[in-house]
């Protein structure tokens, strides 16, 4: 059949759409496939958790919910009575060492200087062990005083990074056991990006890649480089039994997506004005090199 001018051209013109279309479908599907790009990306923090050296009742709470503190800043306070009272008790017994350790130093030397025939070696000898026991129990009350001395200052909690605090639920009256988390503290200086790679890209994911961090909430895009990328997860499908033994799964879905890996990215500088959140989420693209 002879094609007339009107119908080769709406031929070609279906040929060439076909083929635009394969083609834009291909590289569609290589740049999700393979593109070193995710969606699945989070805001992570190093997250502090505060807890006193001391144990008793808060007297004081000096932050709130949700406050920017500066390291050093005081956030709680324990009522530190007992410990003033143990620092007293403290100075007070060393004192007393202190009078002993005197007073034998004083003995052994008026001793030292007498001849033998009105001294005997052995008494000497007596009053010397009897001076440096009393030396030994003046330094182990100078460092009573100084352990009182150091709880009496530990009764009063302070931030030990700038940060954020976070979800608190500590108030004045509660009591606190000593090495007892009660309030966490987020680094303001410690965000980075968790981003859960296909392992179809890891291929393209090299350690010092220049990465470009979009936030779901907006803004400009952020700048940073691959840390680390890494190097195991978890097989859901392998677990071991109860006798050590491999528990392999018998039922094998035909649907395999494809295993996230996790890569760590270091953030450059951020705006002073840029509200970060730990735990929302961003889209990564590794910039090409």
């Amino acid at each position: 059949m002879k094609l007339n001018g009107p119908a080769v051209t709406r031929v070609l013109a279906t040929g060439l759409l076909l083929a635009a279309a394969i083609v834009l479908g291909y590289g569609l599907w290589q740049h999700y496939m393979y593109s070193p790009w995710t969606r699945d990306g989070r805001v992570r923090a190093d997250v502090i958790n505060i807890a006193a050296d001391v144990s008793g009742p808060v007297s004081r709470m000096l932050v709130r919910d949700n406050q920017e503190v500066r390291k050093g800043e005081l956030l709680f306070t324990i009522d530190s009575e007992r410990f003033r009272q143990a620092v007293a008790q403290s100075e007070a017994q060393t004192r007393a060492r202190k009078a002993e350790l005197d007073l034998r130093h004083q003995q052994a030397s008026r001793r030292k200087g007498l001849d033998s025939t009105v001294v005997s070696v052995e008494s000497r000898e007596d009053i010397g062990a009897q001076e440096k026991q009393a030396r030994a129990n003046y330094e182990a009350s100078l460092a009573a005083l100084d352990t009182a001395r150091l709880n009496l200052s530990r009764s009063e909690v302070r931030a030990p990074v700038d940060g954020y605090v976070t979800n608190l639920n500590l108030h004045a009256g509660d009591y606190v056991s000593a090495g007892a988390a009660r309030m966490a503290m987020i680094d303001k200086h410690s965000y980075w990006i968790y981003g859960y790679f296909e392992e179809t890209k890891l291929p393209n994911v090299h350690v010092g890649a220049k990465a470009e961090v979009r936030l779901l909430s907006g803004g400009k895009p952020l700048r940073g480089r691959v840390e680390s990328i890494a190097r195991g997860i978890a097989d859901r499908d392998n677990p071991t039994s109860a006798n050590l033994l491999a528990d392999v799964n018998p039922v094998f879905t035909w649907i395999r997506l494809a295993q996230r890996i996790p890569v760590r990215i270091r953030l450059d500088a951020l705006p002073d004005d840029l509200l970060l959140a730990m735990g929302t989420t961003c889209t990564i693209t590794i910039l090409p090199e």
